[in-house]
């Protein structure tokens, strides 16, 4: 796996040598009442791809994020809360579109980052995936930091290839990698989505990215949702060395 850099690679207009724009994007995240960041997020989406990205949301909230979401086109699945993972492959699965970014719905990911992100899938990697840690992720609390670089570690041993940030939540995939794999997990789902692909041979790349401060409360147990993760990627990676 290479790291990419952060540059300004333009992808809001491409028409030409049969490269992705933004109307071949699909913007998903699984939505639990998020209603003070999730219109930001939204009109972060529109004004980045000029209202051309497709969004959905599958929506599990008893606030008001699902109005607001539709309130600013997204496509809205509604269905009972049954944890992140759920929530985000549903998502997955109901995009329509060639490239497909998740992304979490607490404005803490940057939007800026779209185009960068469709142009390394136009450069040919099949996911490219949002290295939190890169920039030192301050805003993040220090035990979660703290965790993310142990997940890492432990998932680059268990691949037997460097990885820095397993647990993101903004990453770009072609649809073919969404459609190949059988995902499992539920709240380690964001290692899963990281480690399968690159287990099995395709072309993932990281973006360092910004990270930002969240905006309304975290609904994830640093200390049960950790050891959930770590229970996920253990079992993901010892999976995939016996299947090679």
């Amino acid at each position: 796996m290479s790291t990419l850099e952060t540059d300004a690679a333009d992808a809001n207009g491409t028409d030409g040598g049969g490269e992705y724009t933004f109307d071949d994007l699909s913007v998903v995240m699984g939505t639990y009442n998020e209603e003070a960041a999730i219109e930001t997020v939204l009109e972060d989406v529109e004004r980045v791809t000029d209202g051309r990205a497709e969004v959905v949301c599958v929506d599990g909230s008893d606030d008001r994020t699902p109005e607001i979401a539709e309130a600013h086109g997204a496509r809205v699945i509604r269905q009972e809360p049954q944890g992140y993972g759920v929530a985000v492959e549903a998502a997955l699965e109901a995009a329509s579109r060639e490239v497909v970014v998740t992304t979490d719905c607490d404005d803490t990911y940057p939007m800026e980052a779209l185009p960068a992100f469709l142009a390394a899938v136009n450069d040919g990697y099949d996911v490219v995936s949002g290295d939190r840690l890169y920039h030192g992720a301050e805003a993040m609390p220090a035990l979660n930091r703290l965790g993310n670089h142990a997940f890492a570690a432990v998932a680059s041993v268990l691949l037997g290839e460097r990885v820095h940030d397993t647990t993101t939540g903004m990453r770009a995939y072609r649809r073919e990698v969404i459609e190949a794999v059988d995902w499992t997990e539920n709240t380690g789902l964001s290692a899963e989505l990281l480690m399968r692909p690159l287990a099995r041979g395709y072309d993932v790349r990281e973006l360092p990215i910004e990270y930002a401060e969240r905006a309304g409360e975290t609904k994830l147990d640093p200390l049960t949702g950790g050891a959930e993760i770590a229970a996920s990627i253990l079992r993901v990676g010892v999976e995939e060395r016996f299947r090679r």
